[in-house]
């Protein structure tokens, strides 16, 4: 198991390096925020995680929640009202 989280973690490093990965963006209007979840390998791994992503949101209050699966490489995880947190 520990081999398994290892080599999953150096994959990600190196998708991460190559700007590879793929990264759910969720932006909500109240509070105003824009959030990272990733990176993930595939586009179908990152879209498959969006429901518990964005059900979490919902469950602390969330208005405004929107969704988006892309190749990027976010400056920060949370960015709140503009400014990375």
């Amino acid at each position: 198991m520990f081999l398994l989280k290892a080599v999953k973690e150096f994959a990600s490093g190196f998708l991460q390096a190559a700007k590879q990965a793929w990264w759910v963006e969720i932006s909500t209007h109240e509070p105003q925020c824009l959030y990272y979840f990733g990176p993930f390998a595939r586009s179908n791994e990152a879209e498959a995680a969006c429901p518990g992503y964005i059900e979490d949101l919902d469950g602390e209050g969330a208005i405004g929640v929107q969704s988006s699966v892309k190749r990027c490489r976010p400056i920060a995880l949370t960015i709140v009202d503009g400014q990375p947190y």
